[in-house]
């Protein structure tokens, strides 16, 4: 049972010991020799001492463990170890004052980053439901004025039907894509790794997007090692999902009559992947907000996506996708010289791995 005593009670045992080592002193002061009045002079300093030290110990050590239990109950992990950690040490109020402060920083890097993040989700549900808005009005407006004229020949009120269909599919594409990446985010994605051949899948992307590239008369490479086949270990559904998005945006904002190369590199016991086009590069400031939702570097970007049928989240959805490969996509660009994305994915850990993906 821990016994607990008032700071007015250690005040007055103490006040009453001193005063009886300086009357004992006092008494028998006058009757000892010089050396000997010394010797006891010292003792009473050191035991005085002694005892106003023991009463800091005992008052100030007792409301700092207190102060302590109140910030351990506050953020218990971090100071679980807190609450006998100072005692009988050396300059404890510094140290309580240091650990205080350290936690007053962190907190105010917490509500810091709150504030980045509400500003954040501001700029979310602004950039949202302007996409949203855009491909419904139009639905509506293609329908309506199909309803409202009764006149509406055959051919129109098709390519008005049409038209409306197009921008259902729109809508429908971006509400895929933020299903996709709220899941990503919430890590309810699982990666399906296995062993497969990049350079067949860059490829078959390659086929896939031959038209949209032919539009804007760009010229598709592939760049790799001498060998025909070049085999990584991931989930080879989402890395074409990443390959597909990197590739159109290179064909989409590189130069026309241009090239968009795609090289493949072995790089110790990974594969570097990286899509490269010649356009007018990605200024500095912006290259580090690129991955975020929605974010385009200028409203010509934003018209042509959607002229495009892109959604504004391929390279967020690419983002998570590659991190959740254990990896990272890396930005180089220089204004006028082009841009660049590369990440890396493992290899396998030997050929009959590899053999064994082809044969299936």
């Amino acid at each position: 049972m821990r016994l607990t005593v008032s700071s007015r009670t250690i005040a007055i045992i103490l006040s009453l010991l001193v005063a009886g080592v300086l009357t004992a002193l006092a008494w028998l002061g006058p009757t000892l020799p010089p050396r000997e009045g010394v010797l006891v002079a010292g003792i009473t300093i050191a035991t005085c001492f002694l005892l106003l030290y023991l009463m800091f110990e005992a008052l100030i050590f007792r409301e700092i463990n207190n102060i302590y239990a109140g910030l351990e109950h506050i953020k218990r992990k971090e100071f679980r170890r807190m609450s006998n950690k100072f005692l009988f040490r050396p300059e404890p109020l510094k140290r309580m004052r240091d650990e205080i402060l350290d936690m007053a920083q962190r907190k105010q890097q917490e509500i810091d980053e709150l504030k980045r993040l509400q500003v954040l989700r501001r700029e979310f549900l602004a950039d949202v439901s302007h996409e949203l808005k855009t491909p419904i009005f139009a639905a509506q407006g293609f329908v309506h004025t199909i309803l409202d004229d009764d006149d509406t020949d055959e051919f129109t009120r098709k390519k008005f039907l049409q038209k409306a269909a197009a921008s259902l599919d729109a809508l429908d594409l971006l509400v895929q894509d933020l299903v996709t990446i709220s899941q990503l985010e919430k890590g309810v994605v699982r990666m399906r790794r296995q062993p497969f051949d990049i350079a067949q899948l860059v490829r078959d992307i390659f086929e896939q997007l031959e038209l949209k590239a032919a539009r804007r008369n760009v010229t598709l490479e592939l760049a790799q090692l001498p060998s025909e086949t070049l085999h990584v270990v991931a989930d080879r559904n989402r890395i074409r999902q990443v390959l597909i998005n990197l590739i159109d945006n290179a064909i989409k904002y590189g130069r026309e009559n241009g090239h968009v190369t795609v090289s493949l590199a072995e790089s110790g016991k990974a594969v570097r992947i990286s899509v490269q086009d010649d356009g007018e590069g990605i200024p500095k400031e912006h290259q580090s907000r690129i991955f975020e939702r929605f974010y385009r570097i200028d409203k010509s970007r934003t018209r042509e996506s959607r002229e495009s049928g892109g959604s504004g989240l391929g390279l967020a959805i690419s983002k998570h996708i590659v991190e959740a490969h254990k990896s990272a996509i890396r930005v180089r660009s220089e204004v006028g010289e082009g841009t660049t994305l590369e990440f890396k994915l493992p290899r396998p850990r030997n050929s009959a791995v590899a053999l064994a993906a082809d044969a299936t």
